[in-house]
C-alpha cells in the first residue's frame, strides 16, 4: 500500500471518502511501515494495532452505510506519549510512570477521533517533554529519519520522525519551549504551535503550564490546517482555554495573504546563526518579494542573541524560559513521589522521606532531576525574587516587542533552528549547548502566540533546513495563509529521507 504512505493527510482523507482506498487498508499499511522501519528510529512507545484496525473497520463499516465520518475519516494520527488515552499506557518516555494507565482521553485526542481520525499509538519523546533530541528517553533515543546517526529534535521528535519517514501522515506533539517546530524543522516536516490556549491541555501531563500547547505534525501546511481546525476550540475542563470561535483553517488555507507584510527580525539574523540556514531563509524571503510581499525589518530587542569571543550564545529569551519553565516543572511534578503517582521503590527499610527520595531518585532520568532541582532552586525564599519574579518581568517586555513588531507585519519570518540536526551523544554532556537549541524558539512560548516551521531547502550535507513564522495571538489562520503561500510559489521538491517506509 505505498499509495496511501506517499499521500498526505488530507489527500488520504479524500482517498478513503472517494472509495479509492479503504481506510481498513491505509491503517495496515501505516502498522505495516511501523513494522519495518521503527526498529531503526524508535519513534513509537507503543502502537494500538488491534485497537486502530477495529477503528478503521468501523469508518469502513460507516462509509459502507452512507454514513458521515468527519474531517479526519480514516486517516491514521500518531499522538505524543504525555496526552492521557483512556486505553494503553502513557509513560512521557519516563520509569516514573513507565506502567501509568490514564482513566480518561485527551481533549485534543477525543476530538481526533470524534472527527474519524485512526490512532496508532504513542510516540516517543524526551522525558516529561524536557529535551530538544528526545535523547532524554527512558525508552530508547529517536534517530532522524534523514540520518539515523543524528538527532531528530525534541521533545516530540518521535512525532516528526515517524511523519517524516511516513509511518503515518500526521501525528500531534507538544510544544512548551520549541518541541514541535524544533523536531519538525530537523526532521522535514511542518509542525504548528497554536495560540496558548487555543488549544485544550486537559489530558496533556504537564510540564510547564504556563507554555505547554499541543498542536499537529504534519507533511503539509494543508494538513496542519485540517488537524488544528479539529483540534482547536473552547473546553470547559481547561481554565485557561480561550473561549472564542474557530476559525474553519482548512477552507481558506489556499487563499494568500495580500498584501502581505514579512518582518525580519534584526537580532535573530547574526552569527548565531548558521550560515546555511540564515542564506536559505534570505532565498524564501527574497521568492515571497517576487510574489509581493514586502519585506520589513523589526527588532525584538528582549530576545537578542548575543555571541561572545568564545563562540558561546545567549539571550534573554532562553534564560527567562528555563528560570520559568523548570519552577513550573518542580511545582508540576511534586506530584510524582510514589504515593500520589508514579513508580514506588521496593528497595525496604527507612521511613516515608527515604521511601520518597528513592522513588524520585529511581523514576526520573538525569535531565529531569536537573530542571526539578533548578525549579525549586529559584522558587526558594531568598532567590524568589531574584530569578522567578525577575523572569516574569522579562516575559512581559519579551510579549511587548513582539507586539510592537506586529504592529508593522503580518508574520514574523525566522529561523527555526541555529543548525540542522546534530550528532547522537554531541550535546547530552553540556546542558547549556542543547538548551541552546532552543533559541528561536522558546520566545513565541513566553508571549503565548503561534508558530509554524516548515521545510524550504536541503543543507549541502542532505539535511533539513526549516523556516518558522510567527503570528500575532490568534493569529492562527493568517500563519497558516503565508505559511501555504511559500508552498504554492516556491521551487523546493518534496525530498524524502533515507529511512522511509514508502
Amino acid at each position: 500500500m505505498t499509495d496511501a504512505l506517499d499521500m498526505t493527510a488530507t489527500q488520504l482523507r479524500d482517498a478513503i471518502a472517494a472509495g479509492d482506498v479503504s481506510a481498513g487498508e491505509a491503517t495496515r499499511a501505516c502498522l505495516d511501515a511501523i513494522e519495518r522501519t521503527d526498529g531503526q528510529l524508535a519513534c513509537f512507545n507503543e502502537v494500538y494495532a488491534d485497537r486502530a484496525t477495529q477503528q478503521a473497520d468501523r469508518i469502513d463499516q460507516r462509509l459502507a452505510a452512507g454514513e458521515s465520518v468527519g474531517a479526519l475519516g480514516g486517516v491514521p494520527v500518531a499522538v505524543k506519549d504525555n496526552m492521557c488515552t483512556a486505553y494503553g499506557r502513557t509513560t512521557c518516555a519516563s520509569r516514573m510512570l513507565a506502567e501509568f494507565r490514564a482513566p480518561y482521553t485527551a481533549t485534543a485526542v477525543t476530538k481526533l477521533e470524534a472527527a474519524g481520525a485512526v490512532i496508532l499509538g504513542k510516540t516517543n519523546m524526551d522525558e516529561f517533554a524536557m529535551g530538544s533530541s528526545t535523547e532524554h528517553s527512558a525508552v530508547a533515543p529517536t534517530r532522524n529519519p534523514w540520518d539515523t546517526s543524528r538527532v531528530p529534535g525534541g521533545s516530540s521528535g518521535g512525532s516528526a520522525a515517524a511523519v517524516a519517514s511516513r509511518q503515518c501522515p500526521a501525528a500531534l506533539g507538544s510544544d512548551t519551549g520549541g518541541s514541535i517546530r524544533q523536531p519538525a524543522a530537523l526532521c522535514g516536516v511542518v509542525g504548528f504551535k497554536p495560540t496558548y490556549g487555543r488549544v485544550s491541555r486537559y489530558g496533556l501531563v504537564a510540564f510547564g503550564s504556563s507554555l505547554d500547547q499541543i498542536g499537529p505534525v504534519t507533511r503539509d501546511v494543508r494538513d496542519a490546517a485540517l488537524l488544528s481546525a479539529v483540534i482547536a476550540g473552547h473546553d470547559p475542563h481547561d481554565s485557561t482555554s480561550i473561549d472564542r470561535p474557530v476559525p474553519d483553517y482548512a477552507a481558506d488555507v489556499h487563499t494568500p495573504v495580500e498584501p502581505l507584510r514579512i518582518g525580519m527580525p534584526r537580532e535573530w539574523f547574526t552569527d548565531a546563526l548558521d550560515g546555511e540556514i540564515a542564506a536559505a531563509l534570505r532565498r524564501a524571503a527574497k521568492t515571497y518579494e517576487r510574489h509581493g510581499a514586502e519585506l520589513v525589518h523589526v527588532s525584538l530587542p528582549h530576545s537578542r542573541i548575543d555571541v561572545a569571543d568564545d563562540g558561546a550564545l545567549s539571550s534573554y529569551a532562553v534564560s527567562c524560559y528555563y528560570i520559568v519553565c523548570m519552577a513550573e516543572a518542580s511545582s508540576n511534578l511534586a506530584r510524582y513521589d510514589g504515593v500520589q503517582y508514579g513508580h514506588r521503590t521496593d528497595q525496604a527499610g527507612g521511613d516515608i522521606v527515604e521511601m520518597l527520595c528513592r522513588s524520585r531518585a529511581e523514576g526520573f532520568g538525569e535531565e529531569v532531576k536537573r530542571r526539578v532541582m533548578l525549579g525549586t532552586y529559584t522558587l526558594s525564599a531568598g532567590y524568589y525574587d531574584a530569578y522567578y519574579n525577575k523572569a516574569l518581568k522579562v516575559r512581559r517586555l519579551i510579549a511587548r516587542d513582539f507586539q510592537q513588531a506586529f504592529e508593522r507585519c503580518d508574520v514574523l519570518l525566522c529561523p527555526a533552528t541555529p543548525s540542522v540536526a546534530f550528532e547522537l551523544g554531541s550535546k547530552t554532556d553540556d546542558p547549556m549547548a542543547m538548551y541552546l537549541q532552543d533559541i528561536y524558539t522558546n520566545s513565541l512560548n513566553l508571549a503565548g502566540l503561534p508558530g509554524l516551521s516548515l521545510p524550504i531547502a536541503l543543507s549541502d550535507s542532505g539535511l533539513p533546513i526549516g523556516m518558522q513564522l510567527i503570528g500575532p495571538a490568534l493569529g492562527e489562520q493568517t500563519v497558516l495563509r503565508a505559511a501555504r503561500m511559500y508552498e504554492t510559489i516556491s521551487d523546493a521538491a518534496d525530498h524524502k529521507p533515507s529511512v522511509t517506509a514508502s
